[in-house]
């Protein structure tokens, strides 16, 4: 039933990500076809031609430079959430692990003890690390932009979809228009794989590998939200407009009003 829900979660992600450009690319022919059959409307219809199909979520598009991109690597490799998750999902598998359930406490192997806390700790770090260097590494080759922007929006519930749908889908080219990310959904799984074949007990496989990806395919999308609502860190540095609950407070703001 868990996995059912998990499942669930992950094709209403893919859908989000599938019908955002369809809407827009729906609201663009609509738009073309007002401006034929009316021309006493022409400076309004060049108006909203002109405007970028994804201006609901972020106005201008600066192409991030090298710097900006290891920059923000670094905070998702390295930064406060990747120790914060780590620390929580550790906690979380060795609570579980004294049920003694079957699969609870992953790998259940590792027992009880602060040792065997520090043991998951690290297993959860270098899941994450592989996640975000295969996010990354794959955005290169498929020149895309999978750093996360916050929302241009307001509203909770705008934000809310613009994050979830940041977790499967990327920037491309020049305008930085939306697209679906191979890159962000690989690199979920290529990170519980590693475990799975490096470090995990031997009696593990691929399959619980990909059973554990979709669990850090819904993290990154926790992790999205935090980035969205709570602090962008570098993230926040690369937009020029932005509605942070913490931008005062943490001096992310570029530009303060």
């Amino acid at each position: 039933m868990k996995m059912y829900r998990v499942v669930c979660s992950i094709a209403a992600l893919a859908l989000l990500a599938i019908s955002q450009p369809l809407a827009n690319a729906q609201a663009s022919s609509d738009s073309s076809s007002w401006s034929d059959s009316s021309t006493s409307d022409k400076n309004l219809s060049e108006a909203t031609t002109s405007k970028p199909a994804n201006s609901d979520l972020e106005l201008k598009y600066y192409r991030p430079s090298e710097h900006d991109k290891l920059r923000t690597y670094a905070f998702d490799s390295f930064g406060p959430y990747a120790f914060a998750g780590s620390a929580l999902s550790a906690g979380i598998s060795q609570g579980e692990t004294a049920t003694k359930a079957t699969n609870a406490g992953i790998p259940p192997d590792w027992g009880q003890g602060w040792d065997s806390y520090g043991a998951r700790f690290g297993s959860e770090f270098g899941i994450n690390l592989i996640t975000q260097t295969t996010r990354y590494g794959l955005a290169e080759a498929f020149r895309q932009d999978t750093i996360f922007y916050r929302c241009e929006c307001t509203g909770f519930l705008p934000r809310l979809k613009h994050a979830l749908i940041s977790t499967v889908t990327a920037r491309k080219g020049e305008d930085g228009h939306r697209v679906f990310s191979p890159p962000a959904l690989i690199a979920p799984y290529a990170g519980t794989e590693a475990a799975v074949l490096l470090w995990y007990p031997h009696r593990y496989e691929a399959m619980d590998g990909f059973r554990m990806g979709n669990y850090n395919l819904l993290a990154q999308a926790g992790l999205n939200l935090a980035l969205e609502f709570i602090y962008g860190g570098p993230h926040t540095l690369l937009s020029h407009h932005h509605v942070p609950v913490l931008s005062k407070a943490t001096r992310s703001n570029p530009d303060p009003q």
